[in-house]
């Protein structure tokens, strides 16, 4: 049994009908009956897509809803950090995929150490040097390492800038001593807020054309492309139009935030997964005209996006603001009373995935009651 100090100061309160109205807060809050829908929602998709998915824990950061995913028929998880696959391989999650090179020697020492134990371990890699390096090291060690070629998709942050890097790339992971090659790795992150459904889907299509091409160029070379991972939660339904991945890395379909939740409700009457993630704050001080201020603030939402929006517990039309490291300006709409001292309110996340980075603890709420808590396992690995 976990003991209570480490599930924080809502520990007592588990169990407890009502409780979600009772936290010591700022806390993170999921609301479970989301949460099982958004990842039944997706892995139904996926099915009917006949595309496999691979989601991405650096939404979650836990183990546990990795479980979930994969229980629903997820054939692993995607990481980021090394750190992410460590905690989850630890946990017994298989079939993990690490979405971003790992160059330096302390990295290569500990994804080699990882690969020695985990089942199903794979790695993206975009640089012959590193190719080299990982080539050494899973051969000093004795067990094949997987790889998957990683190709920029016109994002530029993270893979071969051209088809010539990529082709050659590829053909250097097949003639490795101690590599693997498992295929393509193509993400286009700088697509998944395009907030114009139609311009998401074009830009998105044209795309996996051109990465389509290419995965076609090297199988007539002989060279078998099993996996081409990539798409995200903003383009996860439009992605398989184009036939060419064979899995999908959507995460935070989970969670969703404001700024997903603006990009996929366009051209829909709602969007097609639900918010399942809250940050609840409570009024500290009512002494200004016009506003409350509230006791979350800088260190508890992402500052890189949207602001937080008002879910409940205010007056309707009332606006959140940062107001603070610590502290939220609540601005309330014109003749609206002012919630009294101690009034917790619910805002939904700008950007869900550093926000849970902020946060040591998951609330999961069916309906009033808190129902556990939850570590958020890797928070801070990398």
């Amino acid at each position: 049994m976990r003991p209570m100090t480490s599930l924080g100061p809502n520990a007592a309160l588990i169990g407890q009908p009502g409780s979600r109205h009772a936290l010591d807060t700022p806390a993170l809050l999921v609301d479970v009956d989301a949460l099982e829908r958004n990842i039944a929602a997706m892995a139904a998709f996926a099915r009917a897509a006949g595309v496999g998915l691979r989601p991405h824990a650096k939404t979650h950061k836990s183990a546990r809803i990795a479980a979930l995913q994969v229980a629903a028929g997820a054939l692993g998880a995607c990481c980021v950090t090394l750190g992410e696959a460590e905690v989850l391989a630890q946990a017994g999650i298989a079939g993990l995929h690490i979405t971003s090179p790992q160059v330096t020697p302390s990295k290569i020492a500990r994804l080699t150490a990882l690969n020695a134990t985990a089942s199903g371990l794979s790695v993206v890699v975009d640089h012959p040097d590193n190719l080299a390096a990982l080539d050494r090291a899973a051969a000093a060690a004795g067990k094949p390492l997987a790889v998957l070629v990683d190709f920029s998709a016109g994002h530029g942050r993270t893979g071969c800038a051209d088809e010539a890097a990529l082709m050659a790339l590829a053909r250097a992971a097949v003639a490795a001593e101690a590599l693997v090659f498992r295929g393509i790795q193509s993400y286009s992150g700088n697509l998944q807020h395009v907030p114009v459904r139609a311009e998401r889907r074009a830009r998105a299509l044209a795309e996996l054309d051109r990465l389509g091409a290419m995965v076609r160029r090297l199988r007539d070379r002989g060279v078998e492309v099993p996996i081409v991972s990539g798409a995200g939660t903003g383009t996860f339904d439009l992605d398989p139009e184009a036939r060419v991945f064979t899995e999908l890395q959507a995460g935070s379909y989970v969670f969703m935030d404001v700024d997903y939740l603006r990009a996929l409700r366009d051209g829909r009457n709602v969007p097609p997964f639900e918010t399942a993630l809250f940050v609840a704050t409570s009024v500290v001080s009512v002494n200004q005209p016009g506003y409350v201020t509230c006791d979350a603030g800088l260190k508890s939402f992402a500052t890189d996006g949207p602001l937080p929006e008002v879910a409940a517990g205010a007056p309707p039309g009332s606006r959140y603001e940062f107001f603070g490291d610590e502290h939220g300006r609540l601005v309330l709409p014109p003749g609206a009373s002012k919630p009294p001292l101690g009034t917790q309110v619910e805002c939904m996340t700008p950007h869900c995935d550093p926000t849970v980075n902020l946060h040591d603890r998951y609330h999961l709420m069916r309906g009033d009651t808190l129902v556990d808590i939850w570590p958020v396992d890797a928070r801070g690995k990398r």
